[in-house]
């Protein structure tokens, strides 16, 4: 499958949306999206630790270090309240914009 370029605005999204899901470090982070959008999806990790500190500043959400499934040290990410507040309205906004576009699309 070809790869396909994130949206402009959806990486904060979707690494909400990964991290809903429970605490996760950024590999496992990376490899949910991936795996979740059959491979079309991919996130770098030049593009995914800079949106984890923006992130961690709004206080979205909140890190800790742990040890990976391999035993090694990891740093873990987690929703805080504000982050799950902000998935909400993140999801509500890519409802609208994909049904406003596939109207668009739809006509002749």
């Amino acid at each position: 499958m070809e790869k396909t370029d994130l949206l402009q605005g959806t990486l904060d999204m979707l690494v909400l949306k990964a991290l809903y899901r429970g605490a996760q470090h950024g590999y496992d982070i990376t490899r949910w999206i991936k795996q979740t959008s059959d491979d079309a999806l991919h996130v770098e990790e030049g593009s995914l630790y800079p949106a984890l500190y923006r992130m961690e500043r709004r206080g979205w959400i909140q890190s800790r270090w742990g040890l990976s499934q391999n035993n090694r040290r990891a740093r873990y990410y987690e929703l805080t309240q504000t982050g799950r507040k902000q998935l909400e309205a993140e999801s509500a906004n890519w409802d609208r914009l994909t049904t406003a576009i596939g109207k668009i699309m739809q006509t002749a």
